[in-house]
């Protein structure tokens, strides 16, 4: 590894990539929200009372920064109606019936000419929906599509530095070639010619056996980078692999960096050599309020409740049913949610891990500052969020908060910093709106 990145933490990782991944059963009905993905949500193409078959796709958007979505099982559409959606809104969803057939509508796999077309590969990522399944859910095919002409490196993230998840290693130990094809396509389709395979040390055993299945001959570097969280973050990747940093507000494409999954590579692979479309994932479930720790392919729109039952149901009651891992991931609200193509892992915790205090006091340790990876301030940046200095907040960068949680980790008084600088954007943001409608309202009066 030729550079590092400040800052990072070391959490208690609890990874259990020794557990077998087992195949959970589809559930009785399984809820496909029509937004999996950042961008404009899908319509949906079918109706209540139309048949479907596995793979087939159910909703879909013209709109360019979009991605269609597919139905995981065979069934009848029993309802399309807003339903309870992970991120904590009511989304407009597809309900299908399952009938337990699996009956599949596969697409046709790529030629071997198309193989080598980067035009037919970006179309085919695109109609299977895949999406970047590090948790991003940024619509691959857009991603690719928009960095060509300034992109010179691709870079495979394979760090998976958050605690818990183990997906994307699994998938290196299950499915090597296929996923070194993968790469190659994706590497075909950004029209470059070396690929940099970023995988934390702490997965030797995925780094050696990817190696031995001829990693090189893809025009596929691998580098072992030091086990330390936020290695996994996008910019993070960039920097220990390129040496080169996204400036404030800007994009991977601006420093000639396009970054790209583990878990992606791999459903690049399904969609053209294989014509599926992104239906499931492995998801980590764990927690201690579960029966033990489960890696499990789980169909996309399979409800939480569901998914503890098959794993062997609640020990204890879950006080927070966290989406992804416990440093970035997102608090559900209901057993009721359903998984989408982002979700990595699923973890129910109970209150004994619940670390919140009541009116905690900053003690002035600048701990929080050490870890930061981003260089920013976020003792600073709480003051200045409680007092709602707007003007301050964006002096001090609070918007360039890539929102690891490693200060929050690294506080002894337990200062909630990360939800606080996640609030002042989104109060940055509406201040924004509101402005800009202010002045737009201004200027059409003036012209009357």
């Amino acid at each position: 590894m030729a550079f590092k990145f400040k800052g990072g933490v070391h959490p208690d990782y609890r990874k259990s990539p020794e557990v077998p991944v087992t195949v959970i059963a589809p559930p009785p009905q399984v809820v496909i929200p029509m937004a999996q993905h950042i961008g404009a949500p899908c319509t949906p193409l079918v109706k209540k009372g139309d048949t479907v078959k596995m793979y087939q796709k159910i909703g879909e958007s013209a709109a360019p920064v979009s991605a269609p979505v597919h139905a995981s099982v065979s069934g009848t559409v029993v309802a399309v109606e807003p339903r309870p959606h992970p991120l904590g809104d009511l989304i407009m969803s597809v309900v299908i019936e399952n009938d337990y057939q699996d009956t599949p509508e596969l697409m046709e796999p790529l030629t071997p000419a198309q193989l080598k077309d980067p035009e037919a590969i970006l179309r085919r990522i695109r109609e299977a929906g895949v999406v970047g399944m590090g948790g991003a859910m940024f619509p691959t095919a857009f991603k690719i599509s928009s960095g060509r002409g300034k992109v010179d490196t691709l870079i495979i993230n394979g760090a998976e530095c958050e605690p818990y998840i183990n997906g994307d290693h699994l998938t290196m130990l299950q499915y090597p070639d296929e996923l070194l094809k993968g790469i190659e396509l994706a590497r075909i389709a950004q029209g470059v010619e070396k690929v940099y395979y970023g995988i934390e040390k702490n997965k030797q055993d995925a780094i050696d056996l990817l190696n031995a299945h001829g990693a090189a001959k893809y025009g596929i570097e691998i580098v072992p980078e030091s086990t330390i969280y936020p290695q996994g973050g996008e910019k993070m990747q960039i920097k220990t692999l390129t040496g080169r940093e996204v400036k404030p507000g800007g994009l991977p494409a601006g420093v000639g960096c396009c970054v790209i999954s583990t878990r992606t590579a791999y459903a690049i692979y399904q969609a053209c050599y294989e014509g599926k479309s992104v239906i499931e994932r492995i998801v980590t479930v764990a927690g201690s309020a579960v029966k033990g720790p489960a890696n499990a392919v789980i169909r996309v729109g399979t409800n939480f409740g569901y998914i503890a039952e098959q794993v062997g149901g609640f020990v204890r009651t879950p006080r927070k049913i966290v989406l992804g891992g416990p440093m970035m991931g997102i608090c559900a609200t209901t057993l009721e949610a359903v998984t989408v193509k982002g979700t990595a892992g699923l973890l129910f915790f109970t209150e004994e891990e619940d670390r919140t205090v009541e009116e905690p006091v900053c003690i002035r340790c600048g701990k929080c500052i050490n870890v930061c990876p981003m260089r920013l301030e976020p003792t600073y940046m709480y003051q200045y969020y409680k007092k709602r200095n707007f003007e301050m907040l964006e002096k001090y960068h609070v918007t360039d908060c890539i929102e690891c949680g490693s200060c929050t980790f690294r506080c002894p008084a337990r200062m909630p910093l990360t939800h606080a600088f996640k609030t002042a954007k989104l109060m940055l943001q509406a201040r924004a709106a509101k402005e800009k409608a202010r002045a737009e309202a201004a200027a059409k009066e003036a012209r009357k």
